[in-house]
């Protein structure tokens, strides 16, 4: 049989090896969630819109709205673009439409690249669809403060085009 003060520090051993793998397992955690919230990028605007199913008639845009107040942050500034495997070009060309807070508009034009010389899709693919985050300015700074409005337009010379599922923006201001 077991002595009474042995079975005590027995029973003191696994209380603190519990007590160690509570804390090993909180230090790890915090840790974790310092590493990701560092990490993070602070989004203003990550907004997509679904293309109607039929094709996206060049008549139809779609419409984005920003607020900014900090005319002094950079910005990194991408277009969401989702398609089909049967899309049948290996580009898109949009025109992107930017209104300022003081009735400035801005037209550009944009080709994106969906697609390697040989044919690959570039972006992430999951099931028959491909998503593709597209970098269009790194250092974007917003010079007036106030109501943004950006409007995408497919510019592709087909009424309907056929194969772009859903079109979108993505605004992260950089540290």
């Amino acid at each position: 049989m077991m002595s009474m003060e042995t079975a005590i520090m027995i029973r003191s051993i696994i209380i603190m090896s519990r007590s160690m793998l509570r804390l090993k397992f909180l230090v790890v955690f915090v840790l974790f969630l310092m590493l990701f919230s560092g990490c993070r990028q602070n989004v203003l605007l990550d907004e997509n819109l679904a293309v109607d199913a039929k094709g996206w008639d060049y008549r139809n845009r779609a419409g984005f709205e920003l607020v900014v107040d900090d005319t002094t942050a950079l910005h990194a500034f991408y277009l969401n673009v989702r398609q089909k495997e049967t899309y049948r070009f290996s580009n898109l060309y949009v025109f992107l439409h930017t209104s300022f807070p003081n009735g400035t508009i801005t037209h550009d034009t944009i080709e994106c690249v969906l697609a390697r010389p040989d044919g690959k899709w570039l972006g992430k693919s999951s099931g028959n669809y491909i998503s593709n985050q597209i970098l269009l300015n790194e250092s974007l700074r917003f010079p007036l403060s106030g109501q943004y409005r950006f409007e995408i337009e497919q510019a592709m010379r087909e009424e309907k085009l056929q194969g772009i599922t859903d079109i979108g923006i993505r605004i992260e201001t950089l540290k």
